[in-house]
């Protein structure tokens, strides 16, 4: 289940890379004659330390890499190639490495090549032509050994709809990310402050090196967003003028072709838009392809909104004299409220149940501050305070996400937690200092006295025995895959490392099944029910495999 944003992000990456065939997307490449096409010379001063004339590329004390870049877009793209090369290279070996693992079938590629071929077909015309050419810079430091897939420029336009696409196509339930914001009487200060977490993982080793990037264009504003290497749309961050732009997946109905990719579309409302009616008009202009929920703060209006947008239409969900706002993953504006995609959304998914619990816990916070966000985003447990197990998707924190962040848009502050998930501890940038005329791009640009500590969970046994949960319930997969065998001290160990967990369970109870030993598959069907179960469907496919243990019995 934790791969399940993976998987998503995955299959459409794969099916647009095996949809170029001799299209005209195949074909085309940005023009990059107005720009210098020189190629920027780095200077390594150490494995984790480059330089590239106002350029710079450094790994912090807390793993995370901080980069900074200015320029057009020709110059940025290339910059950002040139000083994240290594990592670029090793990020889309972690990628491919998992195609073949996901999509073995040589038959199953091939009916998607040619169906993604027409799906395809106009993608290149829905990105702007300063981001194709930033992406065109960025693609000519990643490896040749993937030039039987794609050419690089493509892999690299095509990586940044994967997510669109694999959304599109499956409709996969979702692992949500959770976002909130507050202002006036909800925040310590009376100014915006705004948190989330973005429950992205493909494993360890892909969010090992996530990118706190500081981007200083020609055109727009300078702004920070959090990324990795390859990555040039916007998941999460903050522009100079203190407009924030967040994301969480939504559902709709499935379109006819690529649009723009949600990612470009919020890249271009960072960039360009200083308040909320600027950034809506940025969204009126672009058409996407499937459902988001985009979460806008500002400074200068001081409240933050939603655009929630779908291939068909679009919402602006802003509610009169609230000082607060709370995003999962359905729509909550009148263009929605119908919608059956988005009702299915709310009744079956862990969506309501996250939201509800950031109301819960805002409530009992009269007023937030940036140290309470980062509580809020770490917790674990459910509403009410009910023990979830670890991992659970209903809690806010699942232990997945690629990371957590928190915005002061009035005093330009973010706060970037390090590894793991929003564990680590969250480091504080000065998008003011930064931006400004004496920065010094040798060091971490950080705030150290306005760093926020490490969550104490790290240090617990509880912590120790969920990273070894998940090896253990990577291999019981694998067993329920082949249908083998394991010792019965494996399934009692197993269950012990994350015991309020319903998933523990229920693989058990799947593994008692396939070895036709019904009484235990049902006592763990059964227990499993007594624990908080994710979705609706899940619970009911619990129940559909305890009536069938049930009639076996009698």
């Amino acid at each position: 289940m934790k791969n399940r944003i993976f998987y998503l992000f995955l299959i459409g990456f794969l099916s647009l890379l095996t949809s170029c065939g001799t299209s005209k997307s195949k074909k085309h490449t940005p023009d990059i004659t107005a720009f210098n096409n020189s190629k920027p010379v780095v200077e390594k001063l150490s494995d984790s330390r480059f330089l590239s004339g106002k350029n710079s590329f450094l790994k912090n004390k807390q793993g995370l890499w901080e980069l900074y870049v200015e320029g057009d877009p020709l110059e940025i793209g290339l910059s950002t190639g040139a000083l994240t090369d290594s990592l670029l290279q090793k990020q889309q070996r972690i990628f491919f490495s998992k195609i073949t693992d996901l999509i073995p079938s040589k038959f199953q590629q091939k009916l998607l090549r040619h169906f993604l071929k027409w799906y395809n077909r106009k993608l290149y015309l829905n990105v702007p032509d300063e981001y194709q050419t930033e992406i065109y810079g960025v693609s000519q430091y990643t490896s040749n050994e993937f030039d039987n897939i794609a050419p690089q420029y493509q892999r690299g336009l095509y990586l940044h709809a994967a997510h669109d696409i694999g959304h599109a196509l499956q409709d996969l339930a979702l692992v949500g990310c959770s976002s909130f914001a507050a202002w006036n009487e909800k925040s310590e200060d009376g100014n915006l402050i705004l948190a989330r977490n973005f429950d992205f993982y493909v494993n360890d080793a892909f969010a090992e090196n996530k990118i706190a990037a500081f981007i200083k264009p020609e055109q727009g504003f300078p702004f920070m967003m959090v990324t990795w290497p390859g990555m040039i749309g916007a998941v999460s961050g903050m522009n100079l003028e203190g407009l924030t732009v967040t994301i969480n997946a939504s559902k709709s109905k499935i379109p006819l072709s690529a649009k723009t990719p949600i990612s470009i579309l919020t890249r271009e409302i960072l960039q360009h838009a200083k308040n909320l009616d600027e950034a809506i008009a940025i969204a009126k202009k672009r058409k996407v392809f499937v459902s988001e929920s985009i979460m806008v703060g500002s400074a200068n209006d001081n409240k933050a909104i939603l655009i929630e947008v779908s291939p068909n239409k679009m919402d602006v969900y802003d509610v009169p004299n609230s000082d607060r706002l709370i995003c999962s993953n359905h729509f909550q504006g009148e263009a929605f409220a119908g919608d059956k995609r988005n009702m299915e959304q709310i009744a079956n998914s862990h969506s309501e149940y996250r939201y509800e619990r950031m109301q819960e816990l805002l409530s009992e916070n009269s007023k937030v501050n940036p140290e309470i966000a980062s509580k809020i985003l770490r917790n674990k447990d459910g509403l009410k305070n009910e023990i979830l197990g670890f991992g659970n998707e209903k809690a806010l924190n699942q232990l997945l996400a690629h990371h957590g962040i928190i915005f002061k848009p009035k005093e330009k502050l973010v706060w970037v937690s390090a590894n793991p998930f929003q564990l680590g501890e969250f480091v504080c940038y000065d998008l003011n200092s930064i931006f400004g005329e004496n920065q010094n791009t040798t060091k971490s640009f950080q705030k150290e006295n306005l760093n926020i500590a490490k969550d104490p969970f790290l240090e617990t046994a509880a912590f120790q025995n969920f990273k070894k949960f998940k090896i253990e319930d990577h291999k019981l997969d694998s067993i329920l895959e082949k249908k083998g065998t394991v010792a019965p001290e494996f399934l009692q160990n197993y269950q012990a490392l994350n015991p309020n967990y319903w998933v523990v369970y229920y693989k058990t109870g799947l593994y008692f099944y396939q070895k036709k030993e019904f009484l235990q598959a049902k006592l763990n069907f059964e227990k499993a029910l007594t624990h908080e179960i994710t979705t609706v469907p899940q619970k009911e496919e619990v129940e559909k495999y305890l009536k069938k243990v049930k009639r076996k019995l009698q």
